[in-house]
């Protein structure tokens, strides 16, 4: 079996290495706030693990907008916590 640095072009298999990381870390802190860190940091894993043999570029790009987008969207909710002001526009 490959591994993805062997499966997918190197620039390619760092950035979603890099990403996979960013997402853990952002798992971690939002499962400590709400002590469930195991069960969120599995999902994440999960979602990885699901997808690990997409070799399909295209794909891969969607999947990892679609983990970028989420990790923006938790920063953006975090941050309107914090202080108290919407950065989206509610409907």
């Amino acid at each position: 079996m490959p591994s993805l640095q062997t499966a997918l072009p190197p620039e390619l298999a760092d950035n979603v290495i890099r990403l996979y990381r960013e997402c853990l870390r952002r798992a971690k802190y939002i499962g400590h706030k709400q002590h469930n860190t195991e069960l969120v940091v599995g999902m994440v894993r999960q979602q990885f693990k699901k997808h690990m043999h997409e070799t399909d570029p295209e794909r891969i790009q969607k999947l990892k907008d679609d983990a970028a987008r989420g990790l923006i969207n938790h920063m953006l909710y975090e941050s309107e916590k914090a202080s108290g002001r919407k950065f989206s526009k509610s409907s």
